[in-house]
């Protein structure tokens, strides 16, 4: 169905500025309103949408944010931006360089072009140079994380919420967002929006002056006058217990850039909700590959369970789940469910599953795991006493 995406921003602008939550004492707490007022006094740089609020408020824009995540980070955007001058109470005091850099050169046009003038796009200075926030989702607390091998063609472009261990987390690097140029005949700034992950660089001067002149001006990149956000790559990794009895954990690659990085390090079980994306393989691997494209996780929001409170992991059980917790034999097809690549042994799957669940809870760095296990197997070799351990360990 056609989405009007003019009305959906109305809608989105109306949220920010309207929403509250009851709190105990019977107040209002505008939770949006008190956002967009520290983003706009450079208190906060990041705008956390909790789609809970969504559903609460206007279900079916919620419900289309999860269908097509991406463009819905730009309505907001735009929405926000709308919005923040009518939030800004006092002046900022604490300038940046490109503060002081996009105000020297609105004053430069101001004095050399008049208003009426016709101007490439190209040399406008983009919203995205004067923004100073981001938007992120944080996923319903009814979706359940899934597995890896879960996510598949079908949910590209969705919000989606996956489960696994971090492999291997790269430095954080400066990635460009905006690339500014300067002309070396007429000196005109060119800006050039960066929206993947290699762009390539802009040569020619696309300036009125250079144009009429044919001066052949050349753009030079000016980093000073650029703008670029912290940049990690995580690899995530199946946890075992997802993984299919003969198969090899499947991982998955995930983007974080401004404030979702350095949230996990290699090893922390994490549950990451962000939008699952394409992205076009490049040089001689997009000759080999033809119409494939790799995959990646955009990241919005990273829990390390070793690290969350109780609230985050969102453990409570499904009514499904319930019932099949009612059922009478519910504990033979448990300790059925231990290493069920062994065949038989029932009742010492029986005595290893109470020692699971029977085990001196210990929390060393918040993460909550059992206590040493101690069990004696006696028996004939070759009949999986070690393989029976091992599961469990």
């Amino acid at each position: 169905m056609q989405r009007d995406y003019a009305k959906d921003k109305e809608t989105i602008k109306s949220f920010l500025a309207e929403f509250y939550r009851e709190e105990d004492d019977g107040k209002k707490n505008f939770v949006y309103a008190r956002q967009l007022t520290k983003i706009a006094h450079r208190e906060q740089i990041q705008l956390i949408v909790d789609m809970d609020d969504l559903i609460s408020y206007r279900d079916e824009v919620a419900e289309a944010i999860q269908m097509n995540a991406r463009r819905y980070v730009k309505l907001f955007s735009d929405a926000v931006f709308e919005l923040l001058p009518s939030y800004k109470e006092r002046e900022v005091m604490n300038k940046d360089t490109l503060d002081i850099f996009i105000e020297h050169r609105l004053m430069m046009q101001g004095r050399l072009h008049s208003p009426t003038d016709a101007r490439d796009a190209r040399n406008n200075i983009p919203m995205e140079l004067v923004k100073r926030y981001d938007v992120y989702f944080k996923a319903p607390s009814t979706a359940k994380a899934v597995s890896i091998r879960d996510v598949k063609a079908d949910q590209i472009g969705k919000l989606v919420t996956v489960r696994g261990i971090a492999t291997r987390c790269t430095e954080v690097k400066p990635m460009m967002t905006v690339a500014t140029y300067t002309c070396d005949r007429c000196g005109a700034e060119t800006y050039q929006p960066v929206t993947s992950m290699s762009f390539k660089p802009a040569i020619d001067c696309p300036s009125e002056d250079c144009r009429v002149n044919k001066a052949g001006g050349r753009l030079y990149l000016q980093t000073r006058g650029s703008k670029f956000v912290k940049f990690q790559e995580i690899k995530i990794q199946e946890h075992s217990d997802q993984v299919p009895v003969g198969h090899i954990p499947r991982s998955l690659t995930v983007m974080c850039r401004g404030e979702t990085t350095r949230c996990a390090q290699p090893g922390d079980h994490v549950i990451i909700t962000g939008i699952f994306l394409p992205i076009q393989k490049t040089g001689f691997r997009a000759v080999v590959s033809g119409l494939l494209s790799e995959t990646f996780l955009d990241a919005h929001r990273i829990a390390c369970l070793n690290k969350s409170d109780d609230g985050e992991l969102n453990n409570e059980l499904t009514q499904e789940e319930l019932d099949e917790l009612a059922k009478d034999d519910f504990y033979t097809r448990i300790a059925s469910s231990l290493a069920p690549e062994i065949y038989g042994h029932l009742d010492v799957k029986k005595a290893l599953l109470l020692l699971l669940v029977g085990g001196v809870d210990r929390s060393p760095d918040g993460m909550k795991i059992r206590g040493n296990i101690n069990i004696c197997l006696m028996g004939d070799p070759g009949v999986a006493k070690s393989q029976l351990l091992g599961y469990i360990d």
